[in-house]
């Protein structure tokens, strides 16, 4: 039987994950010499196996689209398993290549490997593809290797690249219900307007000066709707491509971030949001020692609203000036006082990246609790609104036959 790589991770002796290749006639065999050396096999894949049916499933499904954030975090994760191994950088780059299940990711890992090999550092290789790792990636990997805490450092970056995943999975999840509600209660109103209430039409047909004005009303927009439904339904396609459009505009989009951050039902959920990852994003550079200009403009960069973005230039600008970072931030309403008092402890004691750590774990904690919030109340509001609309036009389309009838049996 001819010998076979396998990829293997483990635990070793001491506790530690390891990873590698070793050649094997079989996985029981590849198994075997890992237990005779005192390893616990975690995974064990059989590499030309897994190549050829990952090549299969592609040429089956042609996948194309790009990696997702999901795919980066994968990366990360075991990049920072295999260096902590022993592996180069090289050797590592190119077991997770073969591994990737997807096409564009893989060409991108095989660049970022020929770009090592030639020479440059990885920092420099992965700043080549700035869509898939950010500034935060970057310089958080730059300030590791000056100071030879790589595998430590890919374990931060994977832990933040967690945490905003889940966050982004909170904040989507959030809004499917409601959107569901709404999708419903729109449904249900023109299934009313336009195939219940036109149904009544010949029943009122020659008494419309005696229907109540509700009835009227519903009628009418209910012809309207049965008439001209392309028209509305040109107008409302227009209306949401021209909305995005508009808030991808610079005034558009600072519109829609003030608002964000403003309307009642929604400030306190985003305000928690671009908090929480403004200051973790903040402390994890300032933790990894990248300078405090970078740390700040790179926060600025990533906090997800135009406005947080302003906040930090500012910052930006004063601290370039020699002065201290919460000089800035206290004269601004978009950061708590106790956030900012917090801030300032935290630079007088030297502290400043534990402190920034702490203040992120609040505020994660609090957008679940945000989050949790406005889904317990859109839903009842929701509810409510639907159950309205319904109502309305349930009562104007039976009032006018009570009165009809009325009408008949009093005469």
């Amino acid at each position: 039987m001819a010998t076979q790589h396998y990829r293997f991770q483990a635990r070793n002796e001491r506790g530690e994950l390891v990873a590698g290749v070793l050649q094997a006639e079989s996985v029981a065999e590849a198994a075997q010499a890992l237990r005779a050396r005192g390893d616990h096999v975690v995974q064990l894949v059989p590499m030309a196996a897994a190549g050829e049916d990952f090549k299969a499933v592609l040429k089956k499904l042609n996948y194309t689209s790009g990696p997702s954030q999901k795919d980066i975090l994968d990366f990360t994760t075991q990049l920072a398993v295999m260096i902590r191994a022993g592996i180069s950088i090289r050797a590592a780059l190119e077991g997770i290549s073969e591994q990737v299940q997807n096409q564009k990711f893989r060409r991108i890992l095989m660049q970022i490997k020929s770009d090592v090999e030639s020479g440059k550092q990885f920092s420099e290789a992965i700043a080549r593809h700035p869509k898939l790792f950010g500034p935060l990636y970057v310089n958080m990997v730059k300030a590791s290797e000056m100071s030879g805490s790589f595998a430590k450092m890919l374990d931060r970056i994977a832990a933040y690249l967690q945490q905003e995943i889940e966050t982004r999975k909170m904040v989507v999840g959030a809004s499917i219900y409601p959107g569901i509600i709404a999708a419903m209660a729109i449904s249900t109103t023109v299934f009313l307007l336009t195939f219940v209430l036109p149904r009544f039409a010949g029943v009122f047909k020659g008494k419309e000066e005696a229907l109540p004005a509700p009835t009227k009303f519903l009628m009418g927009l209910s012809s309207f709707m049965v008439e001209w439904w392309w028209l509305i339904l040109a107008v409302s396609v227009a209306g949401v491509i021209g909305f995005l459009a508009f808030i991808r505009t610079e005034l558009g989009g600072s519109w829609w971030d003030r608002f964000k951050i403003s309307a009642p039902l929604l400030q306190r959920m985003f305000r928690a949001l671009y908090i929480s990852r403004s200051l973790q994003t903040m402390g994890e550079l300032l933790n990894a020692g990248v300078p405090m200009l970078d740390t700040i403009a790179i926060t600025g960069d990533v906090s997800g609203n135009r406005h947080y973005k302003r906040l930090w230039r500012s910052v930006y600008g004063a601290v370039k000036q020699g002065k201290k970072v919460q000089s800035q931030l206290q004269r601004s309403p978009l950061l708590p006082r106790s956030v900012v008092q917090m801030i300032s402890a935290g630079e007088e004691s030297g502290k400043l990246g534990e402190v920034l750590d702490e203040i992120s774990v609040f505020y994660a904690k609090a957008l679940k609790d945000a989050i949790k919030a406005v889904t317990s109340m859109i839903e009842p509001i929701m509810i409510v609104v639907m159950g309205s609309v319904v109502g309305f036009i349930a009562m104007a389309i039976i009032l006018p036959i009570f009165k009809m009838s009325s009408l008949v049996s009093g005469g």
